[in-house]
């Protein structure tokens, strides 16, 4: 048994030495590309560990993407031992489990890989490089067995080759010591003689792009996305981001988008957005006035800056009115977007100074700017709308404020949808005030079918109220009854359905809403007086006016003339 221990001890020790003397003079250098990965998840507690290898000397890195899965955070280690940040995910398919990312690299440049300028024939020799520490030339030789393409270019590899413990994503290199692979997860029953490897340039092409915020398997990784490689396509993915990160993230991105096109007034105008929405205090509003200034500064449309500035300075006044930042005002916001017409009199930059002048209360000025809005290519329900509520507050007659009502909602077409639901409502109201009931009525009709009845207690009161004017009073019941069963504690809906019952004779129908409503507020008033009133119309004046006396003991202040008139 001894004999036996010792020549297996004596054969291994060969198989060492002869590896050391075969080993390929670029095996050294190469091997410092190579290094661990660890990655972090929730609580900053260990993941899991790995290997990867840079690709450029400025810390671009491949790796095997199931080892970020979950992470929030990873470190890599090179061959002195260095430990180094991952910084940003540049690309990952979990198909082929593969990853991209950029490390924070703490010298000029690092170690990297050369790709190889041609995939290796079948039959070829072929190297896996290990990560280690230690100034040993190690490395596992074999054979490429078979080489299946894919996606029209790229490889799979089969390789006569044992993968080791920990050689998972290390580097396959050609004779030439160039990278051609990465090694990957054997899952075959013949694990002892062969591995696989995915085409490193397959693992080259991952990238980001402007919709990438659907991509899973980026989801399911928490570190910090690579901006994608055009500015287009990284402002579409900036605004995919904004709805879906925290605001200290998305301004991480900003920052990446700033730095590597710092000459793009879009990267501090939504900074500068993203800013003062997290603003706490003067200096923070500073950095905001910063970044506008930059932007401007930069931008080869000084319009477009101007008209953002002014949105920035009125959208902070109508949420901070009683503190004003500096010089901010609806004055300064004005000017800014005067500014933007000058150079170019788009309507939108109309719009926007109607909607400061309307916040300014000058109405007047505001109309002005929403008719010429009206008549031009951006007109909408929404910029009829404006100048309808405009009209309203000027008290103009309430057939002008319809008829702009009338414009807003033939913007939609039947049948109408949520989208055109809440201005029914508004054309609703402008028709009860221009006494067209029955037609307000339609609109409320239009408004039940277009939020397909989801509606609450106020627009049966609201609608009972047309149905009421237009004389429609088993309408007028029929929906104070589902209001009051919608809010049964409401004592106006219960008060409201005493009076319609009233108008219509049924007194004694109205008694017995009012004393529900006495039932659950003793103390209720207005109760008593409605009582009273259909006493009266019972023929019961002596019960009428003890419930006036007790009306007016409570308060009510309309039931004076009642007693004066019934009761003296």
């Amino acid at each position: 048994m001894k004999k036996k221990i010792f020549l297996l001890s004596a054969l291994c020790l060969l198989e060492v030495q002869w590896s050391m003397a075969q080993a390929p003079k670029w095996v050294d250098k190469a091997k410092r590309a190579v290094f661990s990965v660890i990655t972090y998840g929730e609580n900053d507690k260990i993941l899991n560990t790995g290997n990867g290898f840079f690709v450029t000397e400025d810390g671009v890195a491949l790796s095997d993407c199931s080892l970020f899965e979950g992470a929030q955070r990873a470190v890599v280690v090179n061959s002195e031992g260095v430990q180094m940040p991952v910084v940003s995910i540049m690309g990952a398919n979990d198909m082929y489990d593969v990853i991209k990312f950029r490390v924070g690299i703490s010298t000029k440049k690092v170690p990297a890989l050369h790709p190889a300028t041609a995939a290796p024939a079948v039959g070829a020799n072929v190297y896996i490089l290990p990560y280690s520490t230690q100034k040993d030339r190690s490395y596992t030789a074999g054979q490429v067995k078979a080489a299946d393409e894919f996606s029209g270019k790229y490889h799979y590899y089969t390789l006569n080759l044992r993968l080791k413990d920990k050689m998972v994503s290390c580097p396959v290199m050609t004779e030439e010591g160039q990278v051609f692979a990465l090694a990957q997860k054997s899952s075959g029953a013949d694990t002892a003689t062969i591995c696989y490897a995915v085409d490193a340039d397959f693992a080259m092409e991952q990238n980001v792009s402007a919709f990438s915020f659907s991509d899973m398997t980026l989801k399911n990784i928490g570190i910090k996305k690579a901006l994608p490689d055009t500015e287009e396509q990284a402002l579409v993915f900036l605004f995919m981001a904004s709805s879906q990160v925290t605001p200290e993230k998305y301004e991480e991105l900003l920052d990446d988008f700033i730095a590597e096109y710092p000459n793009s007034a879009d990267g501090y105008v939504r900074r500068a957005t993203n800013r003062i929405y997290r603003s706490k205090d003067d200096a923070s509003m500073d950095k905001v006035v910063a970044d506008m200034d930059k932007a401007l500064s930069v931008a080869q449309k000084k319009d477009d800056v101007y008209y953002n500035r002014a949105k920035l300075i009125y959208n902070y006044m109508l949420g901070n009115p009683e503190k004003p930042y500096k010089d901010w005002s609806y004055d300064k916001a004005v000017d800014e977007i005067r500014k933007a017409i000058a150079v170019q009199e788009l309507p939108v930059y109309v719009q926007t100074e109607g909607d400061i002048l309307f916040a300014k209360q000058d109405y007047a000025a505001a109309l002005a700017c929403y008719e010429k809005v009206n008549q031009s290519d951006i007109a909408s329900a929404a910029t009829f709308f404006s100048a309808a509520k405009t009209k309203e507050l000027m008290k103009a007659p309430a057939e002008e404020v319809l008829a702009l009502m009338d414009s807003c909602v033939v913007r939609f077409t039947e049948p109408y949808t949520e989208e055109a639901a809440p201005y029914l409502l508004e054309r609703a109201q402008a028709r009860m005030n221009a006494n067209q009931a029955r037609a307000a009525m339609l609109d409320y009709d239009a408004y039940y079918k277009a939020v397909n009845g989801k509606v609450n207690d106020v627009f049966y009161y609201y609608r009972e109220q047309a149905a009421l004017k237009a004389k429609q009073f088993q309408r007028a019941l029929n929906d104070m009854e589902k209001a009051i069963e919608l809010s049964p504690k409401d004592l106006t809906y219960r008060a409201e359905l005493a009076v319609v019952n009233i108008r219509v004779g049924r007194n004694e129908e109205a008694l017995k809403v009012l004393q529900d409503a006495l039932a659950i507020d003793s103390k209720y008033a207005e109760a008593y007086r409605l009582m009273g009133i259909a006493q009266l119309q019972m023929k019961k004046k002596q019960e009428a006016c003890q419930s006036f006396a007790k009306a007016k003991e409570l308060g009510d202040p309309n039931v004076d003339g009642l007693i004066e008139k019934h009761c003296k």
